[in-house]
Formats: C-alpha cells, sequence, structure tokens
C-alpha cells in the first residue's frame, strides 16, 4: 500500500495536533543551547564518528521532542514517522521517569559498545519506524531502510550501542517477517 501524499500530510498534523494537546513540545534543536552543546559532546566522544547529531538526528528528552534544522523542508511521510518514532521514546520517559531513562540510556551497562538498555529503547521506537515505513510503503519501505537501521545500532550514530550486527539483522528480519504475515 503507498501513502499519498496529501495522506502523510493529514496524517502528520494529525499526530502534531495529539502531541501538543499531551503537552509535548516541538522545538528547533539548533535554537536550544544544551543540544549545541550536546552536539559538540558527542562529536568528540565518538572521534567525529556523530557529527550530525544536530543536523539528522531529531530528539526527545522528557516531554519535549527537538527537531532538527531542515524539518520542514522534509516529506510529510518522513515527518510523520520521525514524530511516531519519537512518540515511542515520549512514551519511554512516562514509564521510567527522566532521570532515570537517562542514565539507563547514557551509561548502562556500558556508555559506547555495549549499551543495553540505548539498544533496547532504541529498538522499540526503531520497530515503530519500520511498521509505519510498511504501513506507508509495504515491503519495498522497509527493505530499503534495513541497512540503515542496522547501521544506527552498530556505527557510531548512537555510539556503538550494539556490536552485534546480526542479532540486529535476525530482529529486524523477525519483525518485518511478522508484519508481511500476521497471525
Amino acid at each position: 500500500m503507498q501513502v499519498s501524499g496529501q495522506e502523510a500530510e493529514a496524517r502528520y498534523r494529525t499526530l502534531v495536533a495529539e502531541l501538543e494537546a499531551e503537552g509535548v513540545r516541538l522545538l528547533p534543536k539548533d535554537r536550544v543551547w544544551h543540544q549545541r552543546v550536546i552536539d559538540v559532546l558527542l562529536t568528540i566522544v565518538t572521534l567525529g564518528a556523530q557529527g550530525s547529531f544536530l543536523d539528522r538526528y531529531v530528539t526527545t528528552i522528557g516531554r519535549t521532542i527537538y527537531l532538527t534544522p531542515n524539518w520542514a523542508s522534509r516529506t510529510a511521510a518522513d515527518r510523520y514517522a520521525t514524530l511516531r518514532h519519537e512518540a515511542v521514546h515520549l512514551r519511554q520517559f512516562r514509564r521510567w521517569g527522566l532521570v532515570p531513562m537517562a542514565v539507563a540510556y547514557l551509561l548502562l551497562p556500558l556508555p559506547f559498545g555495549l549499551a543495553w538498555f540505548r539498544m533496547r529503547l532504541e529498538r522499540e521506537a526503531y520497530a515503530e519506524t519500520v511498521r509505519i515505513q510498511h504501513e506507508l510503503g509495504g515491503r519495498a519501505a522497509t527493505d530499503a531502510i534495513r541497512a540503515h537501521v542496522i547501521r544506527q545500532f552498530t556505527s557510531g550514530s548512537y555510539g556503538w550501542m550494539w556490536p552485534f550486527p546480526r542479532s540486529i539483522a535476525r530482529w529486524y528480519d523477525g519483525l518485518v517477517d511478522s508484519l508481511d504475515h500476521p497471525l
């Protein structure tokens, strides 16, 4: 199933209205001082491997979603899918609380290389990304993002949070198979 640009725009606008009604703030990331500081720190600690935090990665902290500078120029389908991913993080913050979520996400068991909690939290959010891609564009859409998603988990993008690409590939493929063949 392909969703038209108008349908994606309608879904996006509805989702924004729902988030704002819940008190979620959507702010431009590059205009928030602590997001600029995080960008510099991530570039340093990842030796440049995560040098695009400010420009490419939408980020959720607590009840605020920090949007990239190019947000308005993204397609409606991309903005919708990204906000659905970030809505998972909003639920995680509600469930765990700001400090426990931050500690688990950033430090446990290790901040780099084996960040099991970060992997699990992102896996939950990326599962939503995969579901949305499947909903918007079917198997072709999920096939198109497979390598990117696996790379997010195993590269410096998230601090090499999980060094086992085959386990991420198995998870991804199992998820897509379940979407292709629901019970």
